[in-house]
């Protein structure tokens, strides 16, 4: 009972400021519908609304925040997607934002629910506190207007409850339109198992990596160490029954050989060790074993996750080999650049044209392994010549 009779004055100041507050953003949700409802028709209808929804979830994160101050209890808002890549991708973004058309519904409804808290916040105790003044002060016979006083008591002594049971209506309301929806939290429970169970795989693979290059690799080292000192043993023998062990250790030194060169191959697929120091130190060795000349540029303000760095990595070194085997190109480029929260990487190169994703399994490969981190593969490749193959992921996941 103590928690319902308990409120902060920040909840008056509250109470007092937001039906102003409603009235204007019930106005902007007005304007915006009536606006762009009526040039919807036009070139400037969408994008005026879809200016409008962008202004919607400013305001409704506005008002979050009044509710968090004035109850102090959090309001948790979603984030806005990534930055679109052109003018139609902004609209067509801004339009199809749920949290934004939840906002415009939150900055309609909330309005007869400040009037109402206003009344109750304000209007009521005035009230109240007056008629208790009235009978006990300006009253020639007090006895007259003990009811009056009582009234007043008992109005006043109820209206923390009725003021702490609005704002608990005004917090339901900015959770269910402001907060995630179902749907969103799902998701994002998905996403942070995703990653988990991304970033759990990715120290995996480098522990697999450490025990194959600590391990198996210096035992390999090992064995073929011996079977060097053997065949200098067997050549101080000058014995011809020498000649087959001989041959037998130098064919068990080459097979080693062999296979030491093997699993250095595997040992870099699955984490180069370039990478240890970033993806901007990784990628210019990359083009350099380029068989064409790649002129690189990068520009990463802010590190990726390692799995992300691990995804761009290959995607750059399969592009790479792709055009070394199919294009008939003389040089390449490569641009890579952190702009907000996306890596964007840009291949480009002046052969043949003509890939199409699907056509083989290397593209396919990479669209694969691109939708499992939420990136995204493009491809400009007409007949006539030039390949261009843009890349987009999330610098986090």
């Amino acid at each position: 009972m103590k928690r319902w009779t308990t409120v902060r004055p920040a909840m008056f100041a509250y109470a007092f400021a937001a039906p102003p507050l409603s009235l204007i953003g019930l106005a902007y949700v007005m304007a915006i519908l009536y606006v762009g409802g009526l040039l919807s028709l036009t070139l400037i209808g969408l994008p005026l609304l879809a200016v409008g929804l962008k202004g919607a979830r400013l305001l409704g994160r506005a008002h979050a925040r009044l509710i968090q101050m004035a109850l102090g209890e959090p309001i948790e808002t979603t984030q806005p997607g990534p930055p679109a890549s052109g003018p139609l991708r902004w609209i067509q973004n801004s339009l199809s934002d749920v949290t934004a058309w939840r906002g415009m519904l939150y900055l309609a409804l909330r309005f007869p629910i400040d009037a109402i808290t206003f009344v109750v916040a304000i209007a009521v105790p005035g009230l109240g506190v007056w008629s208790v003044v009235w009978a006990l002060v300006l009253q020639s016979n007090p006895w007259s207007g003990a009811g009056v006083v009582l009234g007043g008591l008992v109005v006043l002594s109820l209206v923390p409850i009725a003021v702490r049971a609005l704002m608990a209506l005004h917090l339901l309301l900015a959770r269910m339109l402001l907060g995630p929806s179902t749907s969103q939290k799902r998701l994002r429970t998905l996403e942070q198992a995703r990653g988990t169970v991304l970033a759990e795989g990715a120290r995996e693979l480098r522990r697999i990596e450490r025990d194959l290059h600590d391990g198996t690799q210096a035992q390999l080292v090992a064995l073929a160490m011996t079977l060097s000192l053997a065949d200098t043993a067997l050549d101080r023998c000058g014995l011809s029954t020498a000649d087959r062990p001989r041959s037998l250790v130098v064919r068990a030194r080459r097979q080693t050989d062999g296979v030491m060169a093997e699993l250095r191959r595997l040992i870099d697929g699955i984490s180069p060790a370039a990478l240890d120091q970033g993806l901007e130190s990784a990628l210019p060795p990359l083009a350099m074993q380029a068989a064409v000349p790649v002129e690189l540029t990068v520009d990463i303000a802010e590190r990726p996750d390692e799995v992300i760095e691990r995804v761009a990595y290959f995607c750059v070194a399969e592009l790479l080999t792709n055009i070394s085997k199919h294009s008939g190109a003389t040089k390449a480029s490569v641009n890579v650049r952190v702009s907000g929260r996306l890596l964007r990487i840009r291949v480009h190169d002046n052969g043949s044209g003509g890939a199409r994703i699907g056509a083989g399994s290397g593209l396919k490969g990479l669209c694969e392994r691109l939708s499992a981190v939420d990136g995204t593969l493009s491809l400009d490749s007409p007949a006539t010549g030039t390949t261009t193959a843009e890349i987009e992921l999330p610098v986090h996941i």
